[in-house]
């Protein structure tokens, strides 16, 4: 089997893994829902994210849009990129790396381009439906990307001498993600520690 086709089946099963949760969570969780995975550090915690990773947001509907837009470009960049280096015999840690980007990307545009066409709306009290009657909450490219993973492996308080922050609460890692995102966080982790070996290609 090509190097190709392998990082094809790699994104395939990270894409079906991806959005199993997913689609577990919107039909099985309310909005703000959470429980313990591992103790208090290893949370799944239901949220909703209608902008970029992390839950960062930018630009409204606008911003979504060219967000979505701009990931259905990337999306097809990087294939013909992972296809290029794939046939080029660039090192297997590279093309693998470049293929969790390229998943990261799809699970999460998938999310944005249907998941507002095909589930009712998420929230505080109400688990979504698959397919309601009445339709879904979004229109194409508009809906929300789901994100349930969360570590907040400390919980402290700022020494009172730090400017601005003095005694204030802070916890880490505060950021609510999904496998999408951490598939690309960790594709662009491997080809930055194994750039050496990038350039040498």
């Amino acid at each position: 089997m090509s190097l190709f086709k392998k990082s094809l089946l790699l994104i395939i099963l990270l894409l079906i893994i991806d959005q199993v949760v997913k689609i577990w969570i919107k039909t099985h969780m309310t909005i703000g829902q959470e429980f313990n995975v591992f103790g208090d550090w290893a949370k799944i915690h239901f949220l909703e994210n209608p902008g970029m990773a992390f839950g960062l947001k930018w630009g409204g509907d606008t911003g979504k849009l060219m967000l979505s837009t701009f990931r259905l470009a990337a999306i097809a960049i990087l294939t013909w990129y992972l296809y290029t280096i794939a046939e080029k015999k660039y090192p297997k840690i590279i093309v693998f790396g470049v293929a969790l980007i390229l998943a990261g990307a799809i699970g999460n545009i998938l999310d944005s381009a249907f998941y507002g066409l095909i589930f009712s709306e998420s929230t505080y009290g109400t688990v979504a439906k698959l397919f309601p009657e009445n339709g879904g909450y979004a229109g194409f490219l508009h809906g929300s990307v789901v994100d349930m993973l969360y570590f907040p492996m400390i919980n402290g308080t700022f020494p009172s001498w730090i400017p601005f922050y003095g005694g204030k609460s802070f916890t880490f890692f505060s950021p609510v993600f999904n496998i999408a995102d951490s598939c690309v966080t960790i594709g662009v982790a491997l080809i930055i520690i194994f750039r050496k070996k990038f350039a040498k290609t």
